[in-house]
């Protein structure tokens, strides 16, 4: 009987509640590869203070900000011209 990828997961996840350190890190180290394929890249430091810079501009109320929908409402606008 061929088990369902949710009940694999599930008993993974099981497993590895109560798994002992040494398991943990072997199976880590059989992972490892695959897990770091699916972080994202990092950011340089150059994009990290522009992002600080940003933010802090954002904090002090020295920049514009615009919720989700007006950012839809603006592209659509900008599609439609």
């Amino acid at each position: 009987m061929t088990m369902t990828t949710a009940a694999m997961r599930a008993q993974l996840i099981e497993f590895l509640s109560g798994a002992d350190e040494k398991k943990i890190a072997g199976l880590y180290a059989l992972l490892e590869e695959n897990i770091q394929e699916k972080k994202s890249p990092a950011l340089t430091e150059e994009q990290i203070n522009f992002l600080n810079g940003e933010r802090k501009k954002h904090l002090a109320g020295e920049s514009k900000s615009y919720s989700w929908d007006e950012v839809k409402e603006m592209v659509r606008k900008k599609k439609a011209s």
